[in-house]
Parts: structure tokens; sequence; C-alpha cells
């Protein structure tokens, strides 16, 4: 059986600003129509919740980017792995999620105790493109400021390289990470010319 960390945890023992940015999101959800959620990343194939609705959409301002250091889950201290995350600039396509009113408090905690415990991210309401014409939608992302320590900046291809071929955490390595992300986005028809360029440098040398 695996270990599910979350099963431990609470949402009392989570810094005090994620704490409070928790309040500022409650208050900031239709709860007549259930919480939204913008998947990017790892929630796109592992959302660990069962949405009433899931869209192909587009956010404007903000772009998708292997950019946020990963110390537990796809790396370690000793070699610190990559994760994905939203920087301002360009747009994204990824994955829209309606959870359903009753399930929506327990999904939005859920959620926070999985991607709040150090507070590295800034939660956002973004405007959401839907693919199926219904306008737009507001619905909730993960950003980082690239002021956060945890954004690792520009990676020259030398160093992208060691980091996919070398860093390894709780839930796997990088390489599986990035490997996941394009397949998942390639079943949705979402075609990341940034990720797909790394995966295959990854696969020209080897990995």
């Amino acid at each position: 059986m695996i270990h599910d960390p979350l099963a431990e945890a609470r949402l009392e023992d989570l810094p005090a600003h994620s704490q409070a940015l928790l309040q500022v999101a409650q208050r900031q959800w239709d709860r007549e129509h259930g919480l939204m959620m913008f998947a990017y990343g790892s929630l796109m194939w592992n959302p660990g919740f069962e949405p009433a609705q899931t869209l192909v959409a587009k956010v404007q301002g903000y772009h998708r980017a292997l950019r946020l250091r990963s110390l537990v889950n796809r790396g370690s201290a000793e070699q610190p792995g990559l994760v994905m995350t939203l920087l301002s600039g360009g747009s994204c396509r990824g994955l829209l999620y309606r959870v359903a009113p009753q399930d929506s408090e327990a999904t939005l905690h859920r959620l926070w105790l999985r991607e709040m415990v150090v507070g590295t991210y800034v939660p956002r309401w973004l405007d959401c493109h839907c693919a199926d014409g219904l306008g737009t939608r507001k619905a909730l992302a993960f950003t980082l400021s690239r002021r956060s320590p945890g954004w690792v900046g520009d990676l020259a291809d030398d160093r992208l390289l060691h980091i996919l071929r070398h860093a390894r955490g709780r839930y796997g390595t990088t390489l599986d990470y990035l490997t996941r992300a394009v397949t998942c986005l390639r079943e949705h028809g979402i075609h990341d010319r940034a990720l797909e360029r790394q995966l295959a440098l990854a696969r020209a040398h080897g990995l």
C-alpha cells in the first residue's frame, strides 16, 4: 500500500500565510455551481478528486513552465528536481475541472494540503476560455512569483539534462513527471512546444 501523506495532514499545520490564502479562496468561489480548478501539471493526470465536469481551457497572461524546484516529490535536497508551475506571460492550455457543490469544500481543503504545504504557490482566480464555446469562467490556479526562492530561473540544456538524469523523489523522477505531462497533454489535443522540446532533448541524449 502506498502511503498517502495527505491522510495525516491538517490545515492548521500549514504556514500562517497558506491558511490566510485559503480563507481568501473560500470567500471567492461560486458555492452554487461548485469549485472550478485550472489544472496544468500533475493535477491533469492525478487530481485526487472526481470532477463533475472536465473541459479543455486556455488562460491568457500565464504560461506553463518546468521551473519550480522540487526537494521532495520529484527530487531531493541532494539533487533537487523540477515540477510545473504557472509563470506570468504568454498563455497556457490545460484542463478546467468543475467540482460538485457538495464536494467542493472538502476538495479545496485537500488541494490546499497538497499544493500549499510550504506556501510556495500564489493561488489566483484566472479567466479560463473554454473550448466548448461556453465562454469564460473563473477558476483557481496555483501560480508562482519569479521572486519565489522555489523558482529556478532559466535553465541551460546541460543543467536540465543533469536534473532529468539524476533527480528522484517520493513520487518518482523529474523525467517521469515530464514524460507524463507531455503524454497527458497530447491525449487532450494540447501541444506544449517547450515541454515537447525538453522531452525530445532527453530522448536525444538516451534518457
